[in-house]
């Protein structure tokens, strides 16, 4: 456990760019109009903010619709990390990442 009145500290890596690159999207404005399509309406430059950082709020709509776009759950995308703080007396396990198991499409 960790030590009294310590506080855990947690953050999230992005995935978002590399789900993009495994599905042959490399420009960021690709998003644009697929987003659209599933009435989430952002700018370019929100677009280019949200695949370039880690965004600080998300909706649950843009969230779904990144998921249908990228055919992806929404662990795919987001991953929290804890960060260590001083003098925390045990190190943070990792915890072990659900697996998707994709079947071939059967038509």
């Amino acid at each position: 456990m960790g030590g009294a009145g310590l506080i855990r500290k947690t953050g999230v890596v992005w995935h978002l760019r590399l789900r993009m690159a495994e599905k042959g999207m490399f420009q960021t404005s690709a998003l644009v109009p697929l987003l659209a399509e599933r009435g989430v309406h952002l700018s370019r430059e929100q677009v280019f903010r949200l695949v370039t950082q880690p965004p600080q709020r998300l909706s649950m709509d843009t969230l779904a619709a990144l998921c249908d776009i990228l055919d992806c759950q929404p662990n795919d995308l987001l991953e929290v990390k804890v960060v260590k703080t001083a003098g925390e007396t045990r190190s943070a396990q990792p915890r072990p990442r659900r697996t998707t198991i994709r079947r071939p499409d059967l038509t």
